[in-house]
């Protein structure tokens, strides 16, 4: 009766143990990164933007956020440079913010409000308020992307793709 018993606690063991692995892998395979749209979407996203100096308004069309995780999330937005100098407007489009610190592209970058540009050579460079570049990436190309829009952002197992045109950074948790 004893080896009944223990036959009977070593399968219900295992079984239990096959059903964790089961969740665990489960949770594992779904998405962390889910892209807002909607309503949600525009009480996340600020209606203007400073950077430099001035404030210019948001292109709310051209906006993305994307919640990571239980409660942190990351905006994009371009913005209407037309009252920026050349200097400026030339290589600044939009902002980004993250409330955790992130993988941007190859490069780590932490909380806050940052500005935005992607370059002709394939690149975005991200700048602080004052206009200074903090850092650079290398983009790579979508070119199985149907419609391109001129900022977008898209979820994937690894983070989220942060697009303008068919041009992309990941981003992911650090």
């Amino acid at each position: 009766m004893i080896k009944f018993y223990q036959k009977m606690f070593f399968f219900v063991m295992l079984l239990s143990f096959t059903a964790i692995l089961s969740v665990t892998a489960n949770a594992q395979g779904k998405s962390v990164f889910e892209v807002i749209s909607g309503d949600a979407l525009n009480k996340l996203v600020p209606t203007s933007f400073y950077f430099a100096g001035q404030s210019a308004e948001t292109q709310m069309r051209n906006t993305a956020a994307a919640k990571v995780g239980e409660s942190r999330f990351i905006i994009a937005g371009m913005v209407d440079t037309s009252g920026y100098s050349t200097e400026i407007s030339g290589k600044y489009e939009g902002f980004f913010i993250t409330d955790s610190p992130v993988k941007f592209g190859n490069k780590n970058l932490n909380t806050g409000a940052y500005g935005f540009g992607f370059t002709a050579d394939g690149k975005i460079k991200i700048f602080d308020l004052s206009s200074k570049e903090l850092l650079w990436t290398t983009t790579k190309s979508d070119e199985e992307m149907k419609r391109p829009r001129p900022l977008q952002m898209m979820s994937e197992a690894k983070g989220i793709r942060l697009y303008k045109g068919k041009n992309y950074v990941l981003i992911a948790p650090k």
